[in-house]
């Protein structure tokens, strides 16, 4: 193991849940060693040309990088390995959700036509983390300017993609979904917590429901409200001025003030520092991949360290 690679209790934890050796055509190169490089990509950013010798060939590293990244295989890893956390009670469900912008490097520009979508089991794919709606009628971006359908779009930051992070009580992240640069946050709330499914041992549907979510103002608003009360969630979310005033202005019929638990509160930067811990892989950090969900691969392995190593 190098450094940053995987550990021999991390690659113990990993190595039942990979798939098996055999493949038509011969035999898989050893996982081990090409996730050992990718990761080491993950982590400094480099071009994929420069990996060092001792991960093999750079070609059948990222072919599997973008395999697994096309197929959900890093986030059926991720999965597994909540499931394997919250089975002893290593889980803890009050959640907090922000976004993060993400500079995308000039190297991310240029994708000439949207891949096919890459075929996979329900809820798997990539597609499900992936918000960049296309209005029929024209078939253009909705606004900005960018590219179509890899989460890229002009924004006062630059050329950004965004992401929508949930984190569970203890800094690492739960789900996430890529949105353009532009995008707000407060419309993908209902987005990112679809994402949550963490399963259960032995039969039963995953876990989707936190107990409590903790976001800051740009999520408050009236649907966001319904929509958590709609699941029974229990929500710590604090009132704009403008939203207080307004209520206060219509009087009775501005219904009674919303419940916000400042001590609660207090937990919210468990996110901030969910995304500071990805924000240490520069791969995350900046944006290099053309395709988003190559990308969205890059930061599901980052998240799956960040469940091993925590």
């Amino acid at each position: 193991m190098g450094r940053g690679g995987l550990t021999n209790a991390e690659w113990a934890r990993l190595e039942s849940l990979l798939p098996p050796g055999g493949v038509r055509g011969g035999r898989w190169s050893d996982h081990r060693r090409v996730i050992n490089g990718v990761l080491y990509r993950a982590r400094t950013g480099m071009q994929w040309r420069d990996l060092p010798e001792r991960f093999g060939p750079w070609e059948t590293v990222y072919k599997q990088h973008r395999r697994w990244s096309a197929d959900g295989m890093w986030k059926m890893l991720l999965s597994r390995i909540q499931a394997a956390e919250d089975a002893v009670g290593g889980i803890d469900w009050d959640v907090s959700v922000d976004s993060t912008a993400v500079r995308a490097h000039q190297h991310a520009a240029g994708a000439r036509k949207a891949p096919p979508a890459p075929v996979a089991q329900k809820g798997t794919g990539p597609g499900t983390n992936l918000v960049d709606p296309v209005p029929a009628e024209t078939g253009r971006p909705a606004g900005g300017g960018g590219q179509i359908g890899e989460c890229l779009r002009r924004s006062r930051g630059g050329f950004t993609t965004k992401i929508h992070l949930v984190a569970d009580g203890r800094c690492r992240p739960l789900a996430f979904v890529l949105t353009p640069g532009h995008y707000g946050d407060g419309p993908q709330l209902e987005h990112v917590l679809e994402q949550i499914s963490v399963p259960r041992p032995g039969v039963g549907r995953p876990r989707t429901r936190p107990d409590r979510v903790l976001a800051d103002k740009a999520y408050t608003s009236r649907s966001n409200r319904r929509y958590l009360r709609r699941r029974g969630i229990r929500h710590t979310i604090p009132e704009r001025l403008d939203q207080q005033r307004h209520r206060q202005n219509r009087g009775s019929q501005g219904g009674r003030p919303t419940g916000f638990d400042r001590e609660h509160y207090k937990k919210r930067n468990t996110v901030e520092r969910a995304i500071n811990r990805l924000k240490g892989f520069r791969a995350v950090a900046t944006r290099y991949e053309k395709r988003a969900y190559i990308y969205l691969g890059t930061v599901a392995l980052a998240a799956l360290m960040i469940w091993l190593r925590t």
